[in-house]
């Protein structure tokens, strides 16, 4: 088995998550969406995962809310959240922490809000599911959060539907909703796609206010580099289903040692360049999880294969192991001397801003 990222020791980690599996039979065959997924994540801390579509970011963090109970995937490994295996429950079990002990913000608001009723209304029952509260008590706790979240004159917002708010408003609400009963783990998906630039900045701000406040554990899903730059203790990578590299925000922005974290640093346009400059997108696309690649998923893909020795990156899956530099810093990857790599052929082509910001 990999070895296991982690942020501390079991005793210190609020989350650990050890070899999820997450797989969707079908009539072509079975889709690995996640396979032997682990980490660890301490109490009020951030931890970013990152990677292109389909790599499995969402499906393992839906996996922890148990949101594929009832479907026909096929969910395995432990997912124990404050020492409770989430995965050994019954569905009631888990419907009563669901949205109490760990809650999530959805990519989408607008389409996970329901449109028939008002938002202080869905914001209201998220909390009476888990209180002896009535209706008027609800409600006002709803205002109360809606005005938390910045939403102005919540008093009178609260009886609006979701199609009268707008992007960074809803996105707000669904903030509210996940967070009004002060739960230890906090889900972000996406949560600032399809928001410009200066209410992204907002919602990032209101995340870190409240997650001090809370002192809630923070699990941001994102394809923005910067997001996590400025946002996760820790960036989790991954493609394919499975992790390939592992280490806290400013030691894997600096130093990636897995050529995919570099595709995706080298991916990130630099506003300082001249404006003639190129980016460096990565070549190919993601691999099927009906039938990946056999040996590193990624070596379809990889510009530094025929850097490795033989024919590795094609017969044999790298395991998750420790990098040279850092001390909790792991990588999948075939690659002997990545350091070198880096410095002469990838970094000239990452924008520095993004460096810096780490």
């Amino acid at each position: 088995m990999d070895a296991h990222p982690d942020t501390g020791s079991d005793t210190s980690s609020y989350l650990m998550v050890d070899d999820l599996r997450v797989h969707f039979p079908t009539p072509d065959g079975l889709v690995k969406a996640t396979d032997g997924l682990s980490f660890r994540l301490g109490r009020g801390k951030t931890l970013g995962i990152v990677g292109e579509s389909g790599s499995g970011k969402s499906v393992s963090s839906s996996a922890i809310l148990g949101l594929h109970r009832g479907t026909s995937a096929k969910v395995s490994g432990r997912i124990l959240l404050d020492g409770t295996d989430l995965l050994a429950l019954s569905d009631e079990q888990m419907r009563q922490r669901r949205g109490k002990e760990v809650s999530m913000i959805f990519q989408d608001p607008l389409s996970a809000m329901h449109p028939y009723f008002t938002v202080g209304k869905q914001i209201a029952e998220a909390y009476r599911v888990h209180h002896d509260a009535n209706k008027k008590a609800a409600r006002a706790r709803a205002i109360e959060m809606l005005d938390r979240v910045g939403i102005p004159q919540p008093d009178r917002r609260v009886d609006d539907y979701p199609h009268q708010f707008s992007g960074g408003m809803r996105q707000r609400a669904m903030i509210a909703m996940g967070l009004i009963n002060n739960p230890g783990l906090l889900i972000a998906d996406e949560p600032t796609t399809a928001l410009d630039v200066t209410v992204q900045a907002q919602i990032l701000d209101l995340l870190q206010d409240l997650q001090r406040e809370f002192d809630s554990s923070v699990i941001i899903i994102t394809h923005d580099l910067g997001v996590v730059a400025e946002m996760a203790d820790d960036v989790l990578v991954m493609y394919a289903g499975r992790a390939v590299e592992y280490g806290s925000t400013k030691e894997l922005l600096t130093h990636p040692e897995m050529p995919y974290t570099w595709g995706l640093l080298s991916s990130v346009p630099d506003v300082t360049a001249d404006t003639g400059g190129r980016l460096v997108p990565i070549p190919g696309n993601p691999p099927s999880l009906l039938n990946p690649p056999q040996g590193c998923a990624f070596h379809p893909r990889c510009l530094h294969r025929d850097k490795v020795p033989g024919d590795l990156c094609r017969t044999a899956l790298p395991e998750l192991l420790p990098g040279k530099r850092f001390a909790g810093h792991l990588k999948r990857c075939h690659l002997p001397d990545p350091d070198v790599v880096y410095e002469r052929e990838v970094l000239p082509e990452i924008a520095p801003g993004l460096v810096e910001e780490a």
